[in-house]
């Protein structure tokens, strides 16, 4: 196994260009565990923790412009705020250790269907800034970048740079089953997020299904059911009939797999429940902050 490492981003993508087998590595909380189980044997292995501006993130008027080895704990501790759904999955990602090392390129790059990070970037509508030394850069919509099973939309000599997400304009929330409560795969996950200048929700799966997916039919329904009652205008709670009948269409959009972490009729009810539970903590935070708006007002 041979061992690059460049010392810049150009570099990087000149590497990846002539080694398009090559695994990038910057956390290595992946690809190391695999290859330690002997599951991987790569030619080479391309080692990006030369490349500073991986690690950096810029807060534009709208966006946050994450860095693709941006370490878990950075997002904890600086994009609560701007990013309060990933910041919550970046909570449940194993341990302190991994979490100063793993970074959201490693999840996307891996693309596993239980990554933790996926149903937040899900929900929030994130792009993946991948580039190429030939082709240059491009986006790829959070929607698209998820092909099969541990695959997704990167070509052979494309590297991920960095990850474009909305600041959250409404509340959104994260949740995780594990079969403990720390250095756990998770058995399901689910993300939502609350976007009231578009009154619109989104939903993000994780661990549940070939790829991590949206709730779509879901998200149609309580876009309608919000709409249909004013409820967004007017605050009131949600009937539990509603939270209800989302839940059970979050369930529906499962495709899971049995397997030692849990069975698929446990993951598809573990998602609805996740999905009821969300939907109340995010709608009440939406009323509590009209509420203090009104007030200040």
């Amino acid at each position: 196994m041979d061992f690059l490492r460049p010392a810049s981003w150009d570099e990087a993508l000149a590497a990846k260009a002539a080694h398009p087998t090559a695994v990038p590595i910057a956390g290595g909380t992946d690809v190391m565990v695999e290859i330690n189980l002997d599951h991987r044997r790569p030619e080479y292995l391309l080692d990006l923790n030369r490349i500073g501006e991986l690690t950096e993130w810029e807060t534009g008027e709208d966006s946050v412009r994450l860095g693709a080895s941006v370490p878990y704990t950075g997002i904890m501790e600086n994009l609560r705020a701007e990013l309060p759904g990933l910041a919550l999955a970046s909570h449940t990602v194993a341990s302190p250790q991994i979490r100063n090392r793993g970074g959201v390129g490693g999840n996307l790059g891996t693309a596993s269907p239980a990554g933790d990070a996926h149903p937040a970037l899900l929900a929030a509508g994130a792009e993946v800034e991948v580039e190429s030394a030939a082709r240059g850069s491009r986006r790829i919509p959070i929607d698209d970048f998820y092909t099969g099973v541990k695959r997704n939309a990167l070509a052979p000599d494309e590297l991920i740079r960095a990850v474009h997400i909305e600041k959250a304009d409404g509340p959104q929330q994260y949740s995780k089953v594990g079969t403990r409560n720390a250095m756990v795969i998770a058995v399901c996950a689910f993300g939502l997020a609350l976007h009231p200048e578009t009154r619109t929700v989104r939903t993000g799966i994780g661990s549940a299904a070939p790829t991590p997916v949206r709730a779509k039919a879901a998200e149609q329904f309580l876009d309608a059911a919000l709409e249909e009652s004013g409820l967004w205008d007017s605050g009131e709670t949600i009937a539990p009939s509603v939270a209800q009948r989302f839940a059970d269409l979050c369930s529906a959009a499962c495709d899971p797999i049995d397997d030692v972490r849990g069975t698929a009729s446990y993951r598809r009810r573990a998602v609805g429940v996740m999905a009821r539970r969300t939907l109340t903590w995010t709608w009440e935070s939406y009323r509590g902050a009209r509420r203090t708006s009104k007030g200040a007002a």
